[in-house]
Protein backbone atom coordinates (compact mmCIF):
# COMPACT_ATOMS: atom_id res chain seq x y z
CA UNK A 1 0.00 0.00 0.00
CA UNK A 2 1.08 3.08 -0.70
CA UNK A 3 1.98 6.47 1.56
CA UNK A 4 -1.48 8.00 2.73
CA UNK A 5 -1.59 11.58 1.74
CA UNK A 6 -1.98 14.77 4.08
CA UNK A 7 -5.37 15.39 5.35
CA UNK A 8 -5.69 17.96 2.77
CA UNK A 9 -4.44 16.75 -0.18
CA UNK A 10 -6.74 15.56 -2.82
CA UNK A 11 -5.90 12.11 -4.86
CA UNK A 12 -5.55 12.62 -8.16
CA UNK A 13 -3.98 16.30 -8.63
CA UNK A 14 -1.91 16.95 -5.32
CA UNK A 15 -4.11 19.90 -5.05
CA UNK A 16 -5.58 21.00 -0.60
CA UNK A 17 -7.99 21.80 0.14
CA UNK A 18 -8.71 24.11 3.74
CA UNK A 19 -11.42 26.14 5.64
CA UNK A 20 -11.23 29.67 6.03
CA UNK A 21 -13.22 31.22 8.44
CA UNK A 22 -14.09 35.32 8.75
CA UNK A 23 -16.30 37.38 10.72
CA UNK A 24 -18.28 38.86 8.42
CA UNK A 25 -18.57 42.00 10.03
CA UNK A 26 -14.57 41.80 9.49
CA UNK A 27 -14.13 40.49 6.21
CA UNK A 28 -16.91 39.34 4.03
CA UNK A 29 -17.62 37.48 1.16
CA UNK A 30 -18.85 40.18 -0.50
CA UNK A 31 -15.68 42.45 0.43
CA UNK A 32 -13.19 39.66 -0.94
CA UNK A 33 -15.06 39.18 -4.49
CA UNK A 34 -15.05 42.98 -4.66
CA UNK A 35 -11.37 43.20 -3.70
CA UNK A 36 -9.16 44.68 -6.34
CA UNK A 37 -7.17 42.74 -8.97
CA UNK A 38 -10.06 40.11 -9.88
CA UNK A 39 -11.24 39.47 -6.22
CA UNK A 40 -7.47 38.94 -4.96
CA UNK A 41 -6.05 40.02 -1.50
CA UNK A 42 -4.17 38.98 1.35
CA UNK A 43 -5.79 36.79 4.12
CA UNK A 44 -4.05 38.22 6.78
CA UNK A 45 -4.66 38.62 10.88
CA UNK A 46 -4.21 35.20 12.07
CA UNK A 47 -2.25 34.75 15.06
CA UNK A 48 -3.12 30.97 16.41
CA UNK A 49 0.04 29.24 15.61
CA UNK A 50 -2.07 25.91 14.58
CA UNK A 51 -3.81 27.84 11.92
CA UNK A 52 -0.62 29.60 10.66
CA UNK A 53 1.15 26.07 10.20
CA UNK A 54 -2.01 25.37 8.06
CA UNK A 55 -1.22 28.57 6.09
CA UNK A 56 2.10 27.38 5.26
CA UNK A 57 1.23 24.37 4.43
CA UNK A 58 -0.63 26.39 1.76
CA UNK A 59 0.22 26.29 -1.76
CA UNK A 60 -0.91 28.22 -5.32
CA UNK A 61 -3.82 26.36 -6.72
CA UNK A 62 -5.00 24.77 -3.22
CA UNK A 63 -8.93 25.96 -2.95
CA UNK A 64 -10.50 27.07 0.11
CA UNK A 65 -14.03 27.23 1.67
CA UNK A 66 -14.71 30.53 2.87
CA UNK A 67 -16.73 30.56 5.84
CA UNK A 68 -18.37 33.35 7.37
CA UNK A 69 -18.41 32.96 11.38
CA UNK A 70 -19.72 34.77 13.90
CA UNK A 71 -23.70 34.47 15.86
CA UNK A 72 -25.39 36.84 13.08
CA UNK A 73 -28.10 36.62 10.59
CA UNK A 74 -25.78 34.74 7.32
CA UNK A 75 -23.07 33.80 9.50
CA UNK A 76 -21.59 29.74 10.34
CA UNK A 77 -21.70 29.10 6.51
CA UNK A 78 -19.88 28.10 3.43
CA UNK A 79 -20.43 30.66 1.28
CA UNK A 80 -17.81 30.89 -1.11
CA UNK A 81 -14.32 29.61 -2.59
CA UNK A 82 -11.41 31.06 -2.96
CA UNK A 83 -7.77 30.01 -4.39
CA UNK A 84 -4.52 30.32 -2.74
CA UNK A 85 -2.82 32.38 -5.74
CA UNK A 86 -0.01 32.97 -3.41
CA UNK A 87 1.73 30.91 -0.48
CA UNK A 88 2.48 32.15 2.71
CA UNK A 89 4.65 35.21 3.11
CA UNK A 90 6.51 35.63 6.11
CA UNK A 91 6.65 39.51 5.78
CA UNK A 92 3.30 39.56 5.48
CA UNK A 93 2.18 36.77 7.84
CA UNK A 94 -0.88 35.97 5.00
CA UNK A 95 -1.53 34.37 2.16
CA UNK A 96 -2.90 35.55 -1.35
CA UNK A 97 -6.19 34.14 -1.81
CA UNK A 98 -8.70 34.97 -5.29
CA UNK A 99 -12.53 34.92 -4.63
CA UNK A 100 -13.51 31.69 -7.36
CA UNK A 101 -17.31 32.27 -6.57
CA UNK A 102 -19.84 32.49 -4.23
CA UNK A 103 -21.35 28.78 -3.45
CA UNK A 104 -24.39 28.08 -5.19
CA UNK A 105 -26.64 27.47 -1.91
CA UNK A 106 -24.79 28.48 1.40
CA UNK A 107 -23.95 25.18 3.64
CA UNK A 108 -24.95 25.76 7.32
CA UNK A 109 -22.73 24.22 9.81
CA UNK A 110 -25.92 22.77 11.45
CA UNK A 111 -26.02 20.50 7.80
CA UNK A 112 -22.32 20.12 7.94
CA UNK A 113 -22.63 18.74 11.41
CA UNK A 114 -25.52 16.51 10.21
CA UNK A 115 -24.35 15.04 7.27
CA UNK A 116 -21.19 14.73 7.97
CA UNK A 117 -21.59 12.78 11.47
CA UNK A 118 -19.22 10.31 10.00
CA UNK A 119 -16.44 12.40 9.71
CA UNK A 120 -16.12 14.70 12.59
CA UNK A 121 -12.99 13.21 13.60
CA UNK A 122 -11.32 14.02 10.18
CA UNK A 123 -13.34 17.95 9.74
CA UNK A 124 -11.55 20.14 11.66
CA UNK A 125 -14.58 22.74 11.42
CA UNK A 126 -16.18 20.03 13.99
CA UNK A 127 -13.28 18.70 15.50
CA UNK A 128 -11.70 22.04 16.26
CA UNK A 129 -14.80 24.43 15.78
CA UNK A 130 -12.49 27.39 17.14
CA UNK A 131 -9.87 26.61 14.62
CA UNK A 132 -9.76 29.73 11.58
CA UNK A 133 -7.82 27.47 9.15
CA UNK A 134 -8.59 23.70 8.61
CA UNK A 135 -7.62 21.58 6.37
CA UNK A 136 -10.19 19.96 4.04
CA UNK A 137 -10.10 16.32 2.80
CA UNK A 138 -10.76 15.74 -0.30
CA UNK A 139 -14.18 14.00 0.11
CA UNK A 140 -15.44 15.71 2.76
CA UNK A 141 -14.78 18.73 -0.24
CA UNK A 142 -16.84 16.69 -2.54
CA UNK A 143 -19.20 16.04 -0.08
CA UNK A 144 -20.01 19.88 1.15
CA UNK A 145 -19.91 20.73 -2.57
CA UNK A 146 -22.44 18.73 -3.16
CA UNK A 147 -24.77 19.92 -0.33
CA UNK A 148 -24.47 23.08 -1.73
CA UNK A 149 -25.16 22.50 -5.73
CA UNK A 150 -21.54 23.16 -6.43
CA UNK A 151 -20.31 27.08 -6.69
CA UNK A 152 -19.68 29.76 -9.64
CA UNK A 153 -17.25 29.01 -11.74
CA UNK A 154 -16.62 24.80 -11.02
CA UNK A 155 -17.68 23.95 -14.04
CA UNK A 156 -21.46 23.28 -13.54
CA UNK A 157 -23.94 25.12 -15.33
CA UNK A 158 -24.47 28.34 -13.90
CA UNK A 159 -27.74 29.84 -14.10
CA UNK A 160 -26.96 33.53 -15.25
Amino acid sequence: MGKKKSSAEEEDSGRRYWLLKTEPSEWSWTDQAAAADNGTALWDGVRNKQAQKNMKSMSPGDLCFFYHSGSGAGSRRVVGVVEVVRGWSEGDEAVEVRAVGEMRREVGLGEMKERLADRKAEFGLLRQPRLSVVPVHGDIWVRVCEMGGGYAGDGGDDVA
